[in-house]
């Protein structure tokens, strides 16, 4: 990376500078420079101190100090006054512009290790302290999954979005999985953040073709917390690829029940079926049924308002309602029935999506 960076700032200086100057490493490669073809040659290497200028065949050296493990070394053709000048300024520019990369680099890796949970929560304040970083205020973790692969880089794409690295992170996750850690203001509700995510979902679709799938973690007010507003976004994507298949902004606050359901045990959850369909099992309904009870349970089991949305006769809607109540024993216009065939119904779509067996 820091080849692209020193070749990039040449690329934009070489007009002002009427000579062949460029950037070489501590094997005397030369790794960035105004003449494109010299970029890959050997410079004869020389005894060089990291705060003085040097001569030598013909150029003017000055180093830049040890950055990130590496040391640079600014290179100006001729040996004048002017070429020492050149060098002097260059290695003041070049030195600034790799330490705030360094410093965003750092950050981003700083907080991929708190979300992934490769840090101390003791270590973490520490670590703020060293990289100025501001550990107190509201931040939420939003996660991108592409649903196939793509030659597009959603990476790219988010960088492009969020372009203010002090305050917001991308952070590659693994093929599929992107976490925005996203900066946020004092008295942003989970609604403004989730039009956010439908931005972001809108732009990668729209303009790249590229579907994926958001999920929005809680928001926190502390460092240490992000680990746990990254799960709860993993958790939102698991919990939505069971229970809202067709949605694609997926919020941990607006999961419910569905939550509890995904975190029971396969065998506490096959008990269940048993108990509450004594009479038989939810395989017995068939899809003509299933959907009368869904759009029964959108209407807030009203008889009447559900039957309009059907398009049926209200008797014909009463009729199915206890066909219903004699195979299953329950009958849904009671509420507390209602309540238990909505979880039964859940906890069955839960099972057939084949979950880890505890």
């Amino acid at each position: 990376m820091s080849n692209r960076l020193f070749q990039g700032v040449i690329h934009q200086m070489k007009d002002s500078i009427d000579r062949s100057f460029g950037v070489i490493d501590e094997t005397f490669t030369i790794i960035a420079c105004s003449e494109l073809g010299k970029i890959g040659e050997q410079v004869q290497s020389f005894p060089l101190s990291n705060s003085d200028l040097s001569v030598n065949g013909g150029l003017t050296f000055k180093g830049l100090g040890n950055t990130q493990g590496a040391n640079f070394i600014i290179f100006v053709e001729g040996d004048d006054l002017l070429a020492s000048k050149y060098a002097s300024v260059l290695a003041v520019a070049f030195a600034n512009i790799k330490f705030y990369y360094d410093e965003k680099y750092d950050r981003s890796n700083f907080i991929k290790n708190i979300i992934l949970d490769n840090i101390l929560p003791g270590d973490i304040y520490l670590k703020a302290r060293e990289l100025y970083f501001n550990s107190d205020v509201l931040r939420t973790v939003i996660l991108i999954r592409a649903t196939k692969h793509h030659d597009i880089s959603v990476y790219d794409i988010l960088q492009n979005l969020f372009p203010d690295k002090s305050k917001d992170f991308v952070i590659n996750i693994n093929e599929t999985d992107i976490a925005l850690v996203k900066e946020t203001k004092p008295g942003i509700d989970n609604k403004t953040i989730e039009k956010l995510a439908n931005t972001i979902a809108d732009t990668i679709s729209g303009e790249f073709y590229v579907h994926a799938v958001i999920g929005i973690g809680t928001t926190v007010d502390n460092l240490k917390d992000l680990a746990r507003s990254f799960k709860e976004a993993q958790t939102a994507l698991e919990v939505g690829k069971v229970f809202d298949t067709e949605k694609t902004i997926i919020s941990y606050d607006n999961l419910g029940i569905a939550r509890l359901i995904y975190q029971l045990p396969t065998t506490l959850c096959e008990t269940f079926l048993k108990e509450v369909f004594k009479l038989g099992s939810i395989e017995n309904l068939d899809q003509e049924t299933l959907f009368t009870i869904q759009r029964f349970f959108e209407n807030n089991l009203n008889v009447s308002e559900t039957s309009r949305k059907l398009f049926v006769h209200r008797n014909t809607l009463v009729y199915r309602l206890e066909k219903i109540k004699k195979i299953t024993g329950l009958d849904l216009r009671e509420f507390d029935h209602a309540i238990i065939f909505k979880i039964a119904l859940m906890v069955n779509k839960y099972l057939k999506s084949n979950p880890v067996k505890y």
